[in-house]
């Protein structure tokens, strides 16, 4: 059977396409390809990656028209709170740890489109 090798895009809807891509790529340092096909290509580090469906009614990603969540992991989740929050990004005060699996925080890029934060445990 063949399986996939990763994640090899993520592609949403933006009133401000630009923007976004200015603001992930300043803010997160996340290279960003524009629809033309301009730009550049996000190079991740290897590390584990969780894909779940949610309930249709879940609360857990923010505004209930968004339909998806966008999980980063990050190396020192509370250095990159006060990174967003610096840059006057919109930033939840909670910080949740889940034993054996890590610690994770949540944002809001301008749009309003809610992403989440993981620091992921040692394994």
């Amino acid at each position: 059977m063949q399986r996939v090798l990763g994640i090899g895009g993520f592609f949403f809807r933006a009133r401000d396409p630009q923007r976004l891509i200015d603001w992930y790529r300043d803010t997160l340092g996340i290279e960003t390809m524009d629809p033309s096909g301009a730009g550049g290509v996000w190079q991740q580090q290897a590390g584990p990656t969780v894909f779940s469906p949610f309930v249709e009614d879940t609360h857990y990603f923010g505004r209930r028209e968004q339909t998806y969540m966008l999980n980063l992991r990050v190396g020192d989740l509370d250095a990159m709170l006060e990174q967003l929050r610096a840059a006057d990004a919109t930033v939840d005060d909670k910080v949740e740890t889940l034993e054996g699996i890590g610690r994770f925080g949540w944002a809001s890029d301008p749009e309003g489109n809610r992403f989440e934060l993981w620091q992921p445990a040692e394994f």
